[in-house]
């Protein structure tokens, strides 16, 4: 599920240019992705579609009460001066996760449209970034005060529409494993119960172990996990746990020979665990596949 946001709207038109309002703008784009997501079979749910006022909070709330696995805001800049500055930027909480991925990949998508790439920034202030807990960007369109972004997002809305979702679809084809394999990682480790990084405390009872897979065959089934740390103290095991969750990681906690090993994922096919491994140097871990 994504939650699209066309921001501004009803009382609060955004930037405004020449009688042009950004948000119209907005309205109009974030429909369209959606369309272009939906035909691909992904469940689109929008916080307006009509010309309606709501806070940013609101939004977020909106996002968080419907589940949403992304949440993506469509904006248009503005400058001090017109014509001051040109090019599409995309905002998100913090450089990190897949939400730096997919917004990198959008920049790059508009930018081959002619946009100059303004690069990825993080707003940790921003509500609509700092209130969803779905991995959220913000992507700012062009400048509406600018004339040759505007004539570039006049004729090419279609190819707009079309690189920014399919740059949305092609992080999630990169980022995703099998469904296969998540209901093996989903068997193979349950969640553990995560305390807070400033306290000391833990769960009553241990982590749960990976359970035996049953196996017909003599020739136990082999699966693949990315292990990120390890660990004898178990408030540091919890700490990088909660991080990775805390980012969407199919992580758990394995106690074993006196250490607590944290691991990602449980993968039939290698080849999942080497994406996987990937994703996380990327985000800044160190890794090594282990079975």
């Amino acid at each position: 599920m994504r939650k699209l946001q066309s921001a501004h709207g009803g009382s609060d038109p955004g930037a405004v240019y020449e009688g042009r309002r950004e948000k119209d703008d907005n309205l109009s784009l974030a429909i369209a992705v959606g369309e272009l997501l939906s035909r691909q079979g992904v469940s689109v749910i929008y916080t307006r579609t009509t010309d309606v006022y709501q806070t940013p909070f609101e939004k977020a709330q909106m996002a968080n009460q419907a589940n949403a696995d992304f949440f993506i805001s469509f904006h248009r800049n503005s400058s001090e001066e017109p014509n001051q500055y040109t090019g599409v930027e995309t905002l998100v909480y913090d450089n990190s996760g897949i939400k730096q991925t997919m917004a990198e990949n959008i920049n790059g998508a508009l930018s081959e449209l002619g946009f100059r790439n303004l690069g990825v920034k993080a707003r940790p202030g921003l509500v609509v970034l700092r209130r969803t807990k779905m991995p959220a960007l913000l992507i700012e369109t062009g400048f509406l005060n600018n004339e040759q972004d505007n004539t570039l997002y006049d004729e090419k809305q279609e190819e707009i529409a079309r690189a920014i979702a399919d740059a949305v679809l092609g992080t999630l084809d990169l980022e995703t494993v099998t469904e296969a394999d998540r209901r093996a990682a989903e068997t193979e480790a349950a969640r553990p119960s995560v305390s807070t990084t400033d306290t000391v405390t833990a769960s009553a009872s241990p982590h749960p172990t990976p359970p035996e897979q049953e196996n017909p065959s003599d020739t136990p089934e082999t699966f693949y996990r990315v292990q990120t740390g390890l660990f004898r103290i178990r408030q540091n095991a919890d700490r990088m746990l909660y991080d990775l969750l805390d980012q969407g990681y199919p992580a758990f906690l394995l106690a074993e020979d006196g250490f607590f090993k944290v691991q990602v994922g449980a993968y039939r096919q290698l080849g999942n665990a080497i994406l996987m491994e990937r994703r996380l140097r990327r985000d800044g871990y160190s890794t090594l596949i282990t079975t």
